[in-house]
């Protein structure tokens, strides 16, 4: 079977519109996306609640956006599994008890894929109503599995864990326990994917601090693009909050919570500027 499968080449049929994480961002209908003028339209606060005016669109377009996250990250759990030859986990290979991990969170995706577009379909929604945004597969490609580690597992299901807890959330308030339970279920499988990324990136790094430094420092660069703008963070104006306490109990030291909170806020500085400008050049034309 072919290995290190390209994201163009990601098989998918007629009713998947992919986009870039720079279309994604102008979206309205997700969190931290849309121009200044839709902004201005919303309601006052960023969280997601029942009582929003946008509620069943906002909802809807960050399950479909789950829903197909979640087979990105089934193909990516899949191809690590694949892509790298059992070894002590040097240089291109991996040791075989994580090839075994990864297999089991395939398992775990595949189930989360068929649980999300579930409740998609519950909640109203036809596949491909929203684009697929493919950064999260993007960042399963790195040729150096201890990035897929830091990017995926670390990075990508760390933000899962902050979704989950906030669509977790929103069921509760919306008294949908349908959606509740799901999320709660799916919510645990996600602690245990990002604990093993923890875990498997310091045993594989543990003699070799550079190779650590550049996952960390690929991580922190996956965090940042995946903040969309700062919508996550631990503010006010934040579209769902970090999960701390989930976040610790995968693997998480303070420290790196608090470098996450961090980049989200600097994100978030980025994201007003831009828009601060754009008010400007258009005040100008």
């Amino acid at each position: 079977m072919r290995q290190f499968f390209p994201v163009e080449d990601l098989a998918r049929d007629e009713r998947f519109v992919q986009t870039n994480m720079a279309e994604r961002i102008k979206d309205p209908r997700v969190p931290g996306g849309g121009s200044a003028k839709k902004k201005s339209s919303r309601s006052s606060t960023n969280k997601l609640t029942p009582d929003r005016h946008d509620a069943s669109d906002r909802a809807r377009g960050l399950m479909h956006g789950i829903m197909v996250g979640e087979i990105q990250a089934l193909e990516g759990a899949g191809r690590t599994a694949h892509d790298f030859d059992a070894g002590d986990g040097s240089g291109d290979t991996i040791p075989f008890a994580l090839k075994l991990d990864m297999a089991r969170q395939a398992w775990d995706e595949a189930r989360h894929v068929e649980i999300s577009a579930k409740l998609s379909t519950w909640m109203g929604t036809e596949l491909g109503e929203f684009q697929e945004n493919t950064v999260l597969f993007e960042a399963a490609c790195s040729n150096d599995p201890v990035l897929r580690l830091a990017g995926v597992n670390r990075a990508l299901e760390g933000l899962a864990i902050d979704v989950f807890t906030q669509m977790k959330e929103f069921g509760d308030l919306a008294g949908d326990p349908f959606l509740e339970f799901c999320e709660d279920w799916m919510l645990a499988d996600e602690v245990t994917h990002v604990k093993m990324g923890s875990d498997w990136l310091r045993k594989v790094t543990e003699n070799d601090p550079d190779r650590r430094a550049k996952a960390l420092e690929f991580q922190q660069v996956v965090d940042k693009l995946f903040s969309f703008g700062g919508a996550r963070g631990d503010t006010a104006e934040s579209s769902f909050q970090l999960a701390r306490r989930f976040r610790e109990l995968a693997g998480f030291t303070d420290d790196e919570v608090e470098t996450i909170a961090g980049l989200d806020q600097q994100a978030l500085v980025e994201r007003k500027a831009a828009i601060n400008a754009m008010q400007a050049a258009v005040a100008d034309s």
